[in-house]
């Protein structure tokens, strides 16, 4: 489990929107007396965004703290909502005229406390003790402002006040809720009846929190200012939002059309010159005694070895890169592909690998610069490994799969693919975490060509969701586990290929070494497990095309470890 949530103050105390990262269940609002109580539950979280100042200055220029300055010009009619917060002698003041008194004394210019500031105090007081007597707990504490949130789910300041003269207007009630319906919570948390002891602008202001903490658990977080300062206690000082425009291109719950063909082309633009044009290899009918006119799309000449590479250099192009790097989880691939694009864009790179990875793929990802980190016996330890790293660091996470950026990256094969043999009727496209094969059928969609799904028979992730209709845990087991061994290909995965993807074929670990023996002894490729398995599809008779069918089989993975080759080819 990976529990987050997006807290705001009220009446009772305070409001949490509280989600299961790794569960498909709806968050759920809950309302607790002090902060320090959702840390001590059985369920804690491993990231919290709030709605409270963080961080207190002990003397205060200007018209407030760093971060007041900094997110006011972009609220539009909405600046007044972010209070100018007085010095921490100010704050730890019970008695207001004091606090006017002290408040005074360590502003330039001298600046009196607001009563509606100021009975925000017991609050701020909370959780700056928190934060002062839990150490731990500054990094995985984040302090947000919802109208910030909303103007950067809107990509504009709102139309609407939330109140009018402190009362509810149901017009800025209404555009927030349509935009955190937008950003991908469910209709029925947002419209639901607000926990006893919170108003319904305070549930709604945690749910934008929320927003913005899964985010930056998502490594897409944006402080302002960048990088946070801190105050004289160590506590950071900024308020987070989240990079603009990552919603409408990363966000895992999706539309009717997650990754469009324009996304495709944006991101084929971004990326020429850093990936490669790979080339096409086309044998003609008959060969492999298939009844097809086959083509091999060779991927596996791609830079740092597999497809992968067309992601990673997406996201690096697409999204702001803190002062952390970047980091991700990875069988392999993956982790050398965002390992040579961050060596080339001059970033740190932070790569967790479970136990299970090749050497010869860890070798690579340290050969290209990055830092190599075990993060568990399976790909799935690694990606929590990964995540709490992210959430520690600030680091932007890279995902294989689960991504847009990634998917629209992937998705320029396709789009490259279509150019170089514009007849294709079927394309075989191998699957692991599903990325590739979301954006290759993300680029299809709509078109002639049909996209085949290729797993092995003992890891069959995106074959049982669409099944199931939904995302769903499978075991793993095979020859191709390192690149072909996701356990759930995810919400995003799913939504894409449900409506775009044909179907799916599955095929033993013997083709699948088959088609690498006929791939080094008739081509001379080099070819590691997963990037076989198309081919291996096409030789065991998992998919079997018609005649005079155009086939398209994608080689999209050529990190093999050559001592295992070479056992197979004698």
């Amino acid at each position: 489990m990976a529990w987050i949530a997006g807290v705001d103050g009220c009446k009772a105390g305070w409001i949490a929107a509280l989600i299961d990262t790794a569960a498909q269940e709806p968050p759920v609002l809950r309302v607790v007396a002090n902060l320090a109580d959702l840390f001590a539950g059985e369920n804690p979280p491993a990231l919290l965004a709030v709605d409270m100042p963080i961080g207190l200055p002990d003397r205060v220029s200007g018209a407030g703290r760093g971060p007041e300055r900094l997110v006011r010009p972009l609220l539009g009619e909405r600046q007044s909502s972010v209070f100018s917060i007085p010095a921490r002698s100010a704050v730890y003041c019970a008695d207001y005229r004091e606090a006017c008194r002290l408040a005074l004394e360590t502003s330039e210019p001298p600046r009196k406390v607001s009563k509606q500031g100021f009975h925000l105090f017991p609050r701020i007081r909370e959780i700056d003790t928190l934060l002062r007597t839990e150490p731990a707990l500054r990094e995985r504490v984040f302090e947000v402002h919802p109208e910030l949130a909303f103007r950067t789910m809107r990509g504009a300041p709102l139309t609407q006040p939330k109140k009018i003269k402190s009362v509810i207007n149901p017009l800025g009630m209404a555009e927030r809720r349509a935009l955190l319906i937008a950003a991908g919570l469910s209709a029925a948390i947002v419209e639901a009846r607000s926990p006893k002891g919170a108003a319904a602008d305070d549930a709604l202001d945690a749910l934008a929190a929320l927003v913005v903490a899964r985010h930056i658990l998502a490594g897409r977080g944006a402080p302002f200012p960048d990088p946070p300062g801190r105050d004289s206690h160590g506590l950071p000082i900024a308020i987070w939002t989240f990079c603009a425009g990552s919603q409408s291109t990363q966000d895992s719950v999706m539309t009717d059309r997650p990754v469009s063909r324009p996304m495709i082309e944006a991101a084929a633009e971004r990326i020429a010159g850093h990936a490669r044009v790979t080339p096409v290899m086309r044998l003609g009918a008959g060969s492999f005694g298939s009844p097809a006119a086959i083509s091999l799309k060779l991927e596996c000449l791609q830079h740092a070895g597999s497809f992968k590479t067309r992601g990673a250099f997406n996201n690096l192009l697409s999204l702001p890169v803190p002062a952390a790097g970047v980091a991700a989880a990875s069988g392999g691939n993956h982790g050398a592909a965002v390992a040579y694009a961050a060596r080339a864009r001059g970033v740190k790179a932070t790569i967790f690998v479970p136990e299970i990875s090749p050497a010869a793929k860890i070798e690579a990802i340290r050969r290209f610069g990055a830092e190599v980190v075990i993060g568990g016996a399976q790909y799935d330890d690694a990606q929590a490994a990964c995540d709490r790293f992210v959430a520690e660091t600030g680091a932007l996470k890279i995902h294989p799969f689960a991504a847009k950026e990634t998917i629209a990256g992937q998705g320029t094969l396709g789009r490259e693919w279509q150019l170089q043999e514009p007849d294709l009727d079927t394309v075989l496209v191998a699957v692991g975490g599903g990325g590739l094969i979301s954006g290759i059928a993300a680029w299809f969609a709509g078109s002639k060509v049909k996209v085949v799904g290729v797993e092995p028979a003992g890891s069959r992730a995106l074959q049982a969701a669409l099944e199931a209709k939904g995302p769903v845990e499978v075991k793993v087991a095979s020859v191709a586990a390192d690149s072909l061994g996701a356990r759930n290909v995810g919400p995003l995965v799913y939504e894409v290929c449900k409506d775009t993807v044909d179907h799916v074929v599955l095929v033993p670990d013997e083709a699948i070494t088959q088609a690498q023996v006929t791939l080094w002894r008739d081509f001379r490729l080099a070819v590691e497990p997963g990037g076989a398995a198309a081919l291996g599809a096409l030789l065991c008779g998992a998919y079997k095309p018609a005649p005079g069918e155009r086939l398209g089989v994608l080689v999209c993975g050529a990190n093999v470890d050559l001592a295992k080759l070479g056992a197979l080819v004698g």
